[in-house]
């Protein structure tokens, strides 16, 4: 809920920097058309999504279960994935690199906006897959 809210304060500010632990780009794009585009950049580098979160239909279906009627989202997915390559780099260089597996690429439709993002990673190691999410996400935007 924690990222959800931090989405949230940079659409409510008109902004797309980074927030605490979250980079995020705004698409100029629609929200079918910036899935497609993550979709693309991920199959495109040859790696398999594992899952596609469909967290935008989760809350808005759970809202009156829970007592809320606020809207967060139009539509957000998180995309799922590993790299065999990458995650092999970093967990060869810290074993306990495995907590930050698999890596997500999140697209959201605040409303006013369409973000691509992901979360940060530490220093270290797993700047190498920071690298590769920051690629995967500028890389959809420009489309």
């Amino acid at each position: 809920m924690k990222h959800v809210l931090a989405i949230l304060a940079l659409a409510a500010a008109g902004s797309s920097v980074a927030a605490e632990g979250i980079t995020t780009y705004t698409a100029g794009t629609s929200f079918e058309d910036a899935t497609f585009a993550v979709e693309s950049a991920i199959v495109g580098r040859g790696l398999v999504i594992d899952y596609v979160s469909h967290v935008g239909d989760m809350l808005a279906r759970t809202g009156a279960d829970v007592g809320s009627d606020v809207t967060l989202f139009e539509a957000a997915d998180v995309f799922l994935f590993c790299s065999a390559v990458t995650s092999r780099s970093v967990m060869e260089a810290d074993l306990m690199n495995i907590a930050y597996c698999p890596y997500g690429i999140f697209v959201a439709d605040t409303g006013s906006e369409v973000v691509v993002g992901y979360r940060n990673f530490p220093d270290g190691a797993m700047q190498e897959v920071q690298a590769l999410l920051d690629g995967i996400a500028k890389e959809a935007v420009a489309q």
